[in-house]
């Protein structure tokens, strides 16, 4: 009977699956094609998944796991087992390391943020503008951040927030390693490029 029990407990987490993957994948406005390129898993078989007339697999589930960005427990709603604590993974992606610090399914997220240290002057990226409103809190090193006609650097112990849709961006400046609190919403995951900053390497205002 206890087995019977896992079984039926095994199948609800399985049968739940497909309507996860497919609000987590529309709460972040990603098209099946994007999620197919970002995973290599075909599209038939996304949709077959979403759809639920495809069993999740290990092989399917980790790729879109990192795609979305959320732990393999949170993508496939593992039951709770009581234990508040975090257990993060980190992620690494264009040199930086994120943490996150949450596991909820949507809503606000928390993350802790490392950006490596750069020798010279660092190129300035681009400013990108989305849709919510973003929290950052300086723990070590230096931040730079770009944000509209603003060109800061933020030290240890100082906080920014900010409309998103003002074109932003912020990056290391020196040459030691930065480290950095960040609160933002689903939407801050739907970035995209507004344009480049009109400022010097060098210029601050």
């Amino acid at each position: 009977m206890a087995i019977e029990g896992q079984d039926e407990e095994l199948a609800g987490v399985l049968t739940s699956v497909g309507p996860r993957l497919r609000a987590l994948r529309r709460q972040r406005g990603t098209t099946l094609a994007q999620l197919s390129e970002a995973t290599g898993i075909s599209l038939s078989t996304l949709s077959r998944l979403e759809s639920g007339q495809r069993r999740p697999t290990l092989e399917l589930l980790l790729p879109l796991a990192k795609a979305h960005r959320v732990a393999l427990d949170e993508l496939v709603g593992a039951p709770d087992t009581g234990d508040p604590r975090i257990r993060p993974r980190p992620i690494v992606r264009h040199g930086s390391t994120y943490v996150p610090l949450t596991r909820n399914f949507g809503g606000v997220r928390a993350f802790k943020q490392i950006l490596p240290p750069v020798e010279g002057t660092p190129p300035l990226p681009e400013l990108r503008v989305h849709e919510g409103y973003e929290w950052l809190y300086v723990l070590s090193g230096r931040v730079r951040l770009l944000l509209g006609a603003h060109d800061l650097v933020l030290g240890p112990g100082e906080a920014a927030e900010f409309d998103t849709r003002t074109p932003h961006a912020f990056f290391n400046p020196g040459p030691e390693t930065a480290e950095f609190l960040s609160l933002f919403g689903p939407q801050g995951e739907r970035i995209h490029v507004r344009a480049r900053p009109a400022t010097s390497p060098e210029g601050r205002t």
